[in-house]
């Protein structure tokens, strides 16, 4: 349940077992995110808990406060739950009812696991809400979760199990039951189509099956592709011929997630049924060593005809973004947004709580800042200035693909990727330094936390991108 962090006697005394609640309640100093735990019952088989929420709160830390009450809630593996609110003004109840849906909803998900011998754990089955009326976004909330779960479950998989082969073959199963169209863009088809920079990454693996998926959802009636979402599919990245180091290399199977998120994001506006046309392109390999490795001073071509001089192979993501933004913008979509877990430059700046965000729309930062803080996916827009192109000048090619120091990395590579995308076309380019972080993030608890699918859906309810002059 949710309370106000004053509760009125009013409150207690409408609450079940109020009484031993607010005895509870005095034992001391109580402040908001604090959770109230009592078991009652013959048996002490019913568990009440309850969240104190401020009136006036970010949805991060109304978020934080549900993700704390669904652990409890769900620590003895109930199968069902029922979820109300008590005190609250009627908008405060509407947005923490959701929070904690989504919480709940994320709590209850489980990752694969590999176990021989698995934890047994009971499924929550039922949520009952306690209402008068309808709760106002509920069915974003539940899309939202079930495409966050999606991406947090892919990300987590291993690389011997996600591969760049079955990677495809999951997501042609998807593409089936969302009876959206599936393209399988292989490496042949994309020497034709000249995508070198993708090409030069994908050299290195020992199987040929890397390529770029395109998933199509055109619900009836759609016109041409309202946005692209495209995502860095990078399904073991060891820095190629300039290998990672233990630590920096144990932990790239997640090198994915961007993609990962592109497909949550679809999956949850397919949820929604989406009346708008949406074209997700995912750039899948791997990033590998080997005798055909490609290697610093290589000079490759894009897709869009721009020569590019390799400095350094661990910057492998730009490359293969930068083909698949090309490719994606030929079909002409009204806006554009990549995913990304693009540069250590980006994590250093901002930690990992908070995503980068870069555009080729400068006048929108303030509305793309506000769908960080309004999902509670928070992110922060980084300069992209044309004089940092200076950094990227090569002698031998159109471009740089890094500079050689690592000073704006994250800046450098955002710069980078906006050669690809034509000026016509608003982009937004998401550096996913909140992909992972240690204790998980608001109301999630994983490490994975699939940071992008609440922003996407956000972002375009407030109508991202804005017609010119608007």
């Amino acid at each position: 349940m949710l309370l106000p962090v004053l509760p009125t006697t009013q409150d207690w005394r409408a609450l079940p077992h109020g009484e031993l609640l607010r005895e509870l309640y005095r034992r001391k100093p109580r402040r908001a995110g604090d959770i109230l735990q009592l078991r009652v019952g013959r048996r002490a088989e019913t568990l009440l808990s309850a969240a104190l929420l401020a009136a006036e709160t970010g949805t991060f830390e109304r978020l934080q406060a549900a993700g704390k009450l669904a652990r409890c809630a769900l620590e003895g593996d109930p199968s069902s739950l029922l979820l109300w609110q008590q005190g609250l003004e009627a908008g405060a109840a509407a947005a923490g009812l959701c929070a904690t849906v989504a919480a709940l909803q994320a709590a209850a998900f489980s990752l694969a696991t590999f176990k021989s011998r698995p934890t047994p754990r009971h499924r929550l089955t039922r949520i009952d809400l306690r209402l008068s009326g309808k709760l106002p976004d509920l069915d974003v909330t539940l899309a939202s979760a079930a495409g966050n779960n999606l991406a947090r479950w892919l990300t987590a998989l291993p690389p011997n199990h996600l591969d760049a082969r079955g990677y495809r073959r999951l997501l042609g199963e998807l593409a089936r039951s969302l009876r959206v169209k599936y393209t399988f863009y292989g490496e042949g088809r994309l020497k034709r189509l000249g995508a070198g920079a993708f090409l030069a990454v994908a050299r290195g693996n020992a199987m040929r099956d890397a390529g770029i998926v395109h998933l199509a959802y055109r619900p009836r009636g759609a016109g041409p592709p309202a946005i692209a979402l495209v995502g860095k599919g990078v399904c073991f990245d060891t820095g190629g011929t300039n290998l990672k180091a233990h630590k920096g290399m144990l932990d790239m199977h997640i090198d994915m997630e961007g993609s990962a998120v592109a497909v949550g994001s679809l999956y949850a506006l397919h949820a929604l049924r989406s009346a708008q046309a949406v074209d997700c392109w995912l750039a899948i390999t791997e990033n590998r060593i080997g005798p055909l490795a490609y290697k610093p001073q290589d000079v490759v071509r894009a897709h869009n005809g721009t020569t590019i001089q390799v400095i350094h192979t661990d910057a492998e993501g730009r490359m293969i973004l930068a083909d698949a933004l090309s490719i994606a913008a030929a079909k002409k979509p009204r806006a554009i947004v990549d995913y990304a877990t693009l540069t250590g430059a980006c994590v250093n700046a901002l930690t990992d709580r908070y995503s980068g965000a870069f555009t080729n729309r400068p006048k929108e930062r303030d509305l793309i800042e506000a769908a960080g803080r309004g999902s509670g996916e928070r992110v922060w827009c980084f300069p992209m200035d044309a004089d940092f192109d200076t950094d990227l000048e090569s002698s031998v090619a159109d471009v740089l693909q890094c500079a050689v120091d690592a000073k704006g990395d994250h800046i450098l590579a955002a710069r980078f990727l906006n050669r690809f995308v034509p000026k016509a076309i608003p982009w937004l380019h998401l550096d996913l330094s909140a992909g992972a972080r240690h204790g998980g993030l608001a109301h999630i608890a994983t490490e994975i936390t699939g940071f992008g699918v609440r922003f996407t859906l956000e972002l375009l309810r407030r109508g991202w991108p804005r017609k010119a002059g608007a």
